[in-house]
Order: C-alpha cells, then structure tokens, then sequence
C-alpha cells in the first residue's frame, strides 16, 4: 500500500487507516485479529482508536493483539482523549485528565507510546492553551510520537495550529486532525480542510463511506446484519438515508458500473484522493468486507468522473465561503 506523509512532518503512514470504533464491543476478539492481519498483509499501517471505544476495550484488544499477531513496530497506533461519559459535560480538555487518560491508554495498549495522539474533541469549557500543553507534554515526555486534534471547526483548528507554531522547538506541530469527511459529508471543505492545508496538517477522514451507505446497501432496504439495523448504530446511519444522499448514492453506483468496480470503491477512492487528505479510516465488520475496501488501492479515478461526483455532492458554499465578488 502506497505511505503518505502525515501533515507536514516525517511520519508515513499507510493511506487507508483501519478503524476500530466496534471493536470490544460488537467486534470480538476473532474477527479484530482477522481484521488487524488482513491490514497488515496489505501494508496497512495506520490503526485509529480511542479510549472510549468499547469504554477502552478497543485499546485492551489492540494492544493484545500487538503481542504476537503484529509486531508493534509495523504499525502506526492513533488513539484519541477527551470524550467523557457525562451528561452534563461531554468533552474534558483539561490537562489533568487528557495526561491521565493517555497513560491509561498506553497501559490497555500494553505499549510504552502511540504514534499520533490526539484530543477527541474541543472543550469550550478549558482555555485551549492549556488542552495545547497537554500536547506538549506528552511529546516532549515520549509518551506520544506526534500530537493532532480531532473534531474541530475551522476557527478552532486554525487557532490551535497558530499557537503551537508561535514557539517552534518548544510547542508540538499539530501533525493532523480526523473528521468526518464522504460524498455524503463535505462540510469540512468550507474551512476546516482549507486551515488544514494552510498549517500543513493531514487530514484523516472519518466514516469515508457515508457511515456506510455510500456502498450502496441501503438502496433497496435496510440489511438485517448492517449497522442501519443495529439498536445503538441505527441512529448513526438514519441521517444519510435522505432523499439528497440517495441522488449521490445513485451516482456513485452510476460511476462504479461505469468502471466496473464497486460503489464503495468509487467513493473510498474520491475522498482519499481529496488535496489534503492523508489517509481515511476505514471501519469493517468483518476481514472479507476489510479486503474489499483495501482493493482500492489500485483504483484512480477518472477527472470527469470525480468533476461528475463533486458536481452531485457539491455542498452549499456562499458568502463568506466564497469570493464576495462572484456572488
């Protein structure tokens, strides 16, 4: 599989990332390892987590699954802090907990650091320089290889590069931040993906298929074993499955007859190849659903079928998104 740089440092990394928001939770310990090799075997190295995925069981069979199945040292290991289990306050950015988090994360990984770490969402509740420092520390303590951020808006991103690079050598790079980023969620273009090509840092999208949909499944019915029919993930998919997501679904499936491949191709293809975008994370249910995504490495495609796409999914960019003067 092709590396890319990540953002604007020295970091490669595979330019599909695998994802394990399911795992320890409705991915058992089986189908992860059938996941994590079909991956590796692929030459995927970029594997995303979180410490609230499966409340931190995805981390635990992470990290015993790095004991014999995949040597450490072939993957790149992103795992993310911040997200609280508390009604009344979401997002905890704070120094304190962020740093006591990233060592509970390092203990269920079984690993002495992660490659990327960032900080799941922003606090409005914590001054930003101190979630900032946190960063820091963790980087200049060799607790974290590279430090991003995940689920900031533009204003909040741009903000956060500047004042890491306002003290070079003493303040970390920000390397990347992961959103949500498909044909079916192209927010991130009206600003966040412009300050992150201003600031050099890699985008990492997130549920790059439409939290499925894009794959063309939902068309017809809803799958009794997908994610739209699962209790707690239905209310994850349900807002795709509009009238305007199924215009770009249909395009998609156009394309991919077109080209003899699959819809999910298509679109996996589209948004990896976005200017700014490093590496999407990709989730699977099982290897063989795994093994489809990563066929797409050998797919590029065609100008006027990606000018055809962006012209169907175009999203709504006006003033001040957009020159004043052309509006």
């Amino acid at each position: 599989m092709e590396q890319r740089h990540l953002g604007r440092t020295g970091l490669r990394v595979s330019r599909i990332g695998l994802g394990t928001l399911t795992w320890g939770r409705d991915t058992d310990e089986h189908d992860a390892a059938d996941l994590l090799k079909t991956f590796w075997e692929a030459g995927g190295s970029l594997v995303d987590t979180a410490d609230v995925y499966g409340d931190g069981e995805s981390e635990y069979l992470l990290g015993r699954l790095m004991e014999g199945l995949v040597p450490r040292r072939d993957l790149v290991i992103s795992t993310k802090a911040g997200s609280v289990p508390d009604p009344d306050r979401r997002f905890d950015g704070s120094r304190g907990h962020l740093l006591s988090a990233l060592d509970a994360s390092l203990s269920r990984l079984g690993t002495d650091y992660v490659d990327v770490w960032h900080v799941h969402a922003y606090d409005p509740d914590t001054p930003l320089e101190e979630t900032l420092q946190a960063l820091d520390l963790a980087v200049s303590s060799g607790r974290a290889r590279y430090a991003g951020v995940s689920n900031f808006c533009g204003w909040q991103l741009a903000k956060a590069a500047t004042w890491q690079l306002a003290a070079p050598g003493l303040r970390t790079r920000l390397a990347s931040t992961q959103m949500e980023y498909s044909l079916l969620q192209r927010g991130v273009e009206r600003e966040v993906l412009p300050a992150a090509l201003d600031a050099g840092i890699g985008m990492l999208p997130s549920s790059p298929l439409g939290r499925g949909v894009l794959t063309g499944k939902y068309r017809d019915a809803t799958p009794a074993d997908s994610r739209g029919a699962s209790d707690h993930l239905a209310p994850f998919v349900a807002p795709y499955l509009d009238d305007t997501a199924s215009r770009i679904v249909d395009a998609v499936t156009t394309a991919a007859d077109g080209l003899a491949v699959t819809p999910l191709q298509v679109a996996l293809a589209w948004v990896r190849d976005r200017p700014g975008v490093t590496a999407p994370v990709v989730g699977a249910r099982n290897a063989q659903q795994l093994a489809a995504a990563l066929s797409v490495e050998a797919l590029s495609l065609p100008d006027e079928i990606c000018r055809a796409l962006d012209d169907v999914s175009a999203p709504v960019h006006r003033y001040p998104d957009h020159d004043w003067s052309t509006l």
